[in-house]
């Protein structure tokens, strides 16, 4: 056996199967590309599910990452540190807001939102204890922890982890209607992404976000916007939400915010909703710590240029207008997304999305499907047009073969 097959038979031999990878083994890696353990080279249009928007190894946030190693790391949030007052204050700017609750993964930011609309609903709202109800909308994909499986229509991330956790209720994405009639006097939050990363880049019927908000301040309701993939840049404004001009009550942030390097996750809202809460109430011993700051600070000030969201607004109006020519093929049946993000159905006639993935990297290319006909693209935003335009190639060629 060669270096990648001896590396994946331990793996799969020493770790829980819960994912099924495509078999390259990466060993190093530098802006939009990576290079496996035998040498071959791979152009990376994933870019770890929008968590390396900035690329891999990127200097500023490396730098920033190697200064605070030397100086301290954790403190727990028993004690302050000086990184976290400038985190806090820089990321609650970025989003308008004014109160930042720091986490670490995503989904730990998620179950923070539900946690605190709930007590918002509560203490401020006036519902009745044990009442509170969170909509949420099918097809949605907001993390594999107990509590957000209980509201998931995925039938992978939800089988066999019963009972669920109650206090939700789905409604069809992009229903405004379905989405009016579930709003009860007890409803304390929707809970939704702008765009539907998982489920295939899925945008939103045109008014449906502004219409949503809407109806959430006239319910006083809180809008509670899931941006862990589609925020920071990846869709061309620094919030995805911002492309309809809305505004929510509760921003979720993670991936990239940690610039690929540390995982940082926050929720950003305003002193009435965050300040719901009292010590002790919820916490982690690693949200919020010095490292995860300091690099964070640095994403943070990165976006403050509006570079990155500019480059992924022409790259994606670009890769855009390129997909969109594959429609009429017969390859390809849609294409759906929003600046340098996209999903790309292929004519089952073809395969299904995970062989079009195999044959891409077999080409040196390395996306990841979904939903069975699906590929998803989300290069990282410091890609060069040349290099899109070469992967771009590698799918068209994959299409003709």
């Amino acid at each position: 056996m060669n270096a990648t097959e001896t590396l994946i038979a331990a793996a799969d031999a020493h770790s829980a199967h819960n994912y099924h990878p495509l078999p390259v083994v990466v060993a190093t890696a530098d802006g939009a590309w990576m290079t496996d353990v035998e040498g071959r080279r791979y152009l990376d249009l994933l870019a770890g599910y929008s968590a390396l928007n900035f690329g891999h190894g990127h200097r500023r946030l490396v730098e920033a990452a190697k200064a605070q190693l030397e100086r301290v790391t954790l403190t727990s949030r028993a004690f302050h540190h000086d990184r976290f007052a400038a985190f806090c204050t820089e990321l609650a700017a970025l989003c308008g807001m004014q109160m930042v609750l720091p986490m670490n993964t995503g989904v730990e930011a998620v179950e923070t939102a539900v946690k605190t609309a709930r007590k918002w609903g509560y203490r401020i709202k006036g519902v009745p204890a044990e009442m509170a109800k969170i909509v949420v909308a099918s097809g949605n994909f907001h993390g594999r922890t107990t509590t957000v499986i209980s509201f998931s229509t995925d039938p992978e991330a939800r089988a066999d982890f019963g009972p669920y956790t109650p206090g939700f209720q789905i409604v069809p994405y992009g229903d405004l209607t379905a989405m009016r009639e579930a709003l009860t006097e007890n409803t304390v939050a929707v809970l939704l992404e702008p765009i539907q990363g998982e489920s295939g880049v899925i945008v939103p019927p045109a008014g449906y976000l502004p219409a949503v908000r809407e109806l959430t301040r006239e319910r006083d309701v809180l809008f509670i916007a899931d941006e862990i993939q589609s925020g920071l840049g990846r869709t061309g404004r620094t919030f995805a939400c911002e492309h309809e001009g809305v505004a929510p009550d509760v921003y979720v942030l993670g991936k990239a915010l940690g610039g690929g390097i540390v995982p940082v996750s926050a929720v950003v809202s305003s002193t009435e909703v965050l300040g719901v809460f009292r010590p002790g109430e919820h916490g982690s011993t690693f949200g919020g710590n010095p490292l995860a700051c300091a690099v964070a600070l640095e994403v943070i000030r990165m976006l403050r240029t509006g570079e990155y969201q500019a480059r992924a607004a022409e790259l994606g109006d670009h890769l855009h207008r390129e997909l969109a020519a594959l429609l009429g093929t017969g390859k390809v049946t849609a294409v759906r997304g929003r600046g340098l993000w996209a999903g790309v159905d292929i004519a089952p006639r073809l395969g299904t999305g995970r062989q079009v993935s195999e044959r891409l990297m077999d080409r040196g290319v390395l996306v990841k499907d979904t939903h069975g006909v699906t590929i998803r693209i989300a290069p990282p935003l410091v890609i060069s047009k040349e290099d899109l335009d070469w992967g771009l190639a590698q799918l068209s060629a994959v299409l003709e073969g």
